[in-house]
């Protein structure tokens, strides 16, 4: 029987991800790591934590850091794991800023596919399904481009290389945050806000002042001429709105065609409702994103209707 990893174990490797990380990782270590975090839910919290101490431009900061986890690292074993992050921290004050070559690289995901990145500064992307990016860092800026689809940012603190997702017309700066953004068909772009601030901005309107985002607040942007929306929302919500990170799309009342919408992004099977009053029904409940059959087998049953499985799509009808 194999023990559960323990805590000071997660941290100490977190310290180490974390310290490889800020020196940059190649593709294979970044995918190691990846590999790494998706092995315990509880090794992400140790790693942005350890990603926190090891900002590398705030020289001063991971000065006064390494001193103070050098205490707290003689108080006792449960706090040994801070010894490698702290030490890491004090090579990295004594070297200066970390200098990185600017470089292009894109990443994918195909239609019904998620992916977990760990890109080099120790930031954490999740891509959603058909999804594109385009990641460029230089010396003073993390840029990242998302090309379509969406996706979660676990942003690596560094305020001196401020990380910005573009999309459409719309610039999202974050400092260290985590937020999704997605790019829509229509040219909608859509943000929300999981921890933190993030700073939202239209670039191409040079009298538009840059609008903040707190945490559970989502916002809606369209082209020039439309205004940005923002709407608070509920941790729940947030959480609910999250669910395809495990494969899951959760509704709460939207409609059958928003529904039916939705499952278009993650399968080439087509929901058809035919019915207008069918069609505009409420739907609720967690549900295999990857499973737009067995999604309207259970709505036709709860709306007493049926589900007919055709090639490449499914009718539900009365």
């Amino acid at each position: 029987m194999t023990l559960p990893e323990t805590a000071d174990a997660i941290n100490r490797d977190a310290a180490d991800w974390a310290a490889r990380a800020d020196r940059g990782l190649t593709e294979t270590e970044a995918a190691e790591l990846a590999t790494w975090l998706a092995g315990d839910p509880r090794r992400l919290g140790g790693y942005m934590r350890m990603t926190a101490v090891l900002a590398a431009t705030e020289v001063e900061g991971a000065a006064d850091e390494v001193s103070r986890t050098s205490r707290q690292a003689m108080a006792g074993p449960t706090r040994r794991w801070w010894i490698a992050g702290a030490a890491a921290a004090a090579s990295i004050a004594g070297v200066g800023i970390y200098l990185g070559l600017a470089r292009s690289r894109v990443y994918e995901t195909r239609k019904g596919e998620t992916r977990v990145l760990a890109l080099e500064d120790g930031s954490i992307v999740t891509l959603n399904t058909a999804t594109r990016l385009e990641v460029r860092y230089s010396r003073n800026l993390r840029h990242v481009h998302l090309v379509s689809g969406e996706a979660l940012f676990d942003v690596a603190k560094n305020r001196a290389r401020p990380f910005v997702v573009q999309a459409s017309n719309v610039d999202v700066r974050a400092v260290g945050t985590s937020f999704t953004v997605a790019a829509t068909a229509s040219r909608t772009v859509k943000v929300l806000v999981r921890e933190g601030v993030v700073e939202v901005a239209r670039p191409s309107i040079s009298t538009a002042a840059p609008m903040r985002m707190k945490a559970n607040t989502r916002a809606l942007i369209g082209d020039a001429t439309a205004p940005m929306t923002f709407i608070q929302v509920s941790a729940v919500e947030v959480s609910r709105e999250l669910a395809w990170r495990e494969g899951r799309l959760v509704f709460a009342g939207e409609s059958l065609s928003t529904a039916a919408a939705e499952f278009a992004r993650y399968s080439d099977t087509r929901i058809v409702v035919q019915d207008p009053t069918l069609s505009a029904s409420g739907v609720a409940g967690v549900f295999d994103a990857n499973d737009p059959v067995g999604f309207a087998r259970a709505v036709a049953g709860s709306l007493e209707s049926r589900a007919e499985v055709r090639e490449g799509y499914v009718v539900i009808t009365r």
